[in-house]
Parts: C-alpha cells; sequence; structure tokens
C-alpha cells in the first residue's frame, strides 16, 4: 500500500463526512466554494438571498440589479398605458408604442424620484400609482445602496494558488509535496496558518468511504506574507503518503484541501482562503521557478503571473 494507514490517526474529524467522491467531485472547489448541492429550503428566504446578493458573482449581481430595474419600470409602464391615453399629461406620442415609451420613461423618472416635470400624471388613480412607485423606488433605492455597501466592505482574502501541486526535490535528497501561493492585493497580511488535508477513497467492509487526515508541513505559520510562500509537506518516513504514484492518486480519486487562515491589517479582522488539487494537478519531479527579482534600484519585484511557473527536474 502506497498509503500507510498505520501513521493516520482515526479519530481525526475533519467535518468532511466519509461519502466517498465519484467522478472527480472535489470537497472544495478551486475558488474556495464547498461542493455541496443543497435543496429544501423555501426559495424566499430573507437569510439565503441576502447572503447570495453579497457573495455572488459582479456579473450576475448587475444582471440582477438591471433586470429587476427595467421589469419593474415595464411592469408600472402597462398600468399607466392600460389605464388609457389621457393619464399623462405632457405626453408626445399619438401611437400605442409611443404611449408606452412616454409610460415607461414616466416610470423610470417617477421611481428614481427625479421628476423631469414634462410628463405628469392626471387624476386620482394615476397620481395613487405614481406615489407608490416613488415609494417603492426608495425603498428599492435603499436596499441597493445596501447591498453594494455590504458587497465592498465585505473582508475577504484574495490568495493566488499556483494552478499544481509538485513532487520536488526536497532537503537530502528527498522529495516534498509542494505548491506555492500569495497575495494578490497591495494589503498586509499576518499570522497566516495554514491547514492542509489529504483526502481519498477506501475499502472498508465492502463499501467506499471518504478517508481524511491531516499534512504534516514543514511549517504551518507564518508572521507576514510578504513575496509568496512555499506551502511543503516532506515526503518522509513520517509522511503517510511518501510511496503515493500517480496511478494510486487517480485510483483513490485523491485531493488536497487548502484551507488558510489570516488576519487582515486593512480591515482588521481574520479572514479565510480555500482552494483544493485533484489528482491530475500534481505533477511529478518538478520545482517552482523563481516568481520575484531585483529592478535596478535592487528593489524585490514578485510577479504574480509566475507563481505557478515550474520546471521539470531530472
Amino acid at each position: 500500500m502506497a498509503i500507510h494507514k498505520e501513521k493516520i490517526n482515526p479519530e481525526d474529524d475533519l467535518g468532511f463526512g466519509t461519502q466517498p467522491v465519484i467522478k472527480s467531485q472535489p470537497v472544495i472547489n478551486k475558488d474556495g466554494t464547498i461542493n455541496v448541492k443543497r435543496t429544501g429550503l423555501p426559495f424566499f428566504t430573507t437569510s439565503n438571498n441576502y447572503h447570495s446578493l453579497i457573495t455572488m458573482s459582479w456579473r450576475k449581481f448587475w444582471f440582477i440589479v438591471f433586470s429587476c430595474y427595467f421589469i419593474v419600470n415595464i411592469i408600472f409602464a402597462l398600468i399607466y398605458f392600460s389605464l388609457g391615453p389621457d393619464v399623462l399629461d405632457g405626453k408626445s406620442g399619438n401611437t400605442d408604442f409611443d404611449r408606452f415609451m412616454d409610460s415607461f420613461f414616466f416610470s423610470a423618472q417617477t421611481i428614481s424620484t427625479v421628476g423631469y416635470g414634462h410628463i405628469s400624471p392626471r387624476g386620482m388613480i394615476p397620481n395613487t400609482i405614481a406615489a407608490l412607485e416613488s415609494m417603492m423606488g426608495l425603498l428599492a433605492f435603499a436596499l441597493a445602496t445596501g447591498l453594494l455597501y455590504g458587497r465592498f466592505s465585505r473582508p475577504s482574502a484574495k490568495i493566488m494558488y499556483s494552478r499544481n501541486v509538485l513532487i520536488a526535490p526536497y532537503r537530502d535528497g528527498g522529495k516534498g509535496l509542494m505548491f506555492r501561493l500569495a497575495n494578490e492585493r497591495r494589503n498586509i497580511l499576518i499570522d497566516l496558518e495554514m491547514e492542509v488535508v489529504f483526502s481519498y477513497n477506501d475499502e472498508e467492509n465492502g463499501k467506499t468511504v471518504r478517508k481524511f487526515f491531516q499534512l504534516e508541513l514543514e511549517r504551518t505559520r507564518v508572521s507576514i506574507l510578504t513575496l509568496n510562500w512555499t506551502v511543503v509537506h516532506p515526503l518522509d518516513e513520517n509522511s503517510p503518503i511518501k510511496d503515493i504514484t500517480p496511478e494510486e492518486l487517480e485510483r483513490r480519486q485523491a485531493g488536497l484541501s487548502v484551507i488558510l487562515k489570516t488576519f487582515d491589517d486593512t480591515f482588521s479582522q481574520t479572514v479565510h482562503s480555500r482552494t483544493s488539487y485533484q489528482y491530475d494537478d500534481f505533477v511529478w519531479d518538478a520545482k517552482f521557478k523563481p516568481a520575484f527579482e531585483r529592478d535596478e534600484t535592487g528593489r524585490v519585484v514578485l510577479d504574480l503571473s509566475r507563481i505557478s511557473a515550474y520546471e521539470v527536474v531530472h
């Protein structure tokens, strides 16, 4: 066996459960999200909707904001249009399409409380609808502003990880399992703590289960991240995977889960970063190329585009 089970603590409980990995599905995705699909909750759950709007991508967020804006204006434009041709004073259109566009732009001016005054409602019902729309617009824009503030103010770590894990030469002719990381931002990260969990499928009483154990690292803490950090697990006699092979990694659907905790000096808060590596991310007999150099003044320059750069060694 390439995995030495006598060196694994069976009492380790890392919170992932024992469900086996199939079809190369990682426990933790590359972007740090947990690869678990949740169902059974109501669609309109306030806490979940707020969290989704705060954490989703910017592209999806702006798509939702603009889509809601146009849909609401179209609904109110249809209401004004359905009330007849004489409910809006100052309209310039004569055809149905022009009337609808006048209603749409009046709705846009009302919901934003701009109110140019070129078009105005006539009668009790149109004025009531316009008043309700303006109130809804104030609440909606306040909500959008709060979400924007929440997205910008939410502390988070922006860590760049190497694309591959290398089995590289290590001290005294040995080998080590290595990957590299660096801070993408200009802020200062201090008190970094690293945890690397190796997981694999195993047969137990005729049933496939997922096993996890924490790898012992050369260094688990760094006081301050100024350049890049190469995380190393020595493949020595104390390592339970010192004889692991590429074939066994694939057969066992093995992978690494990387969990980083650090203190962000800008926000004065603890932030986290996560990523994962699958068996096909491992590269044997290679080493990382230097990711920094000095300029003409002697100042150290870190090239983030070279974080994943490596070369094969023989």
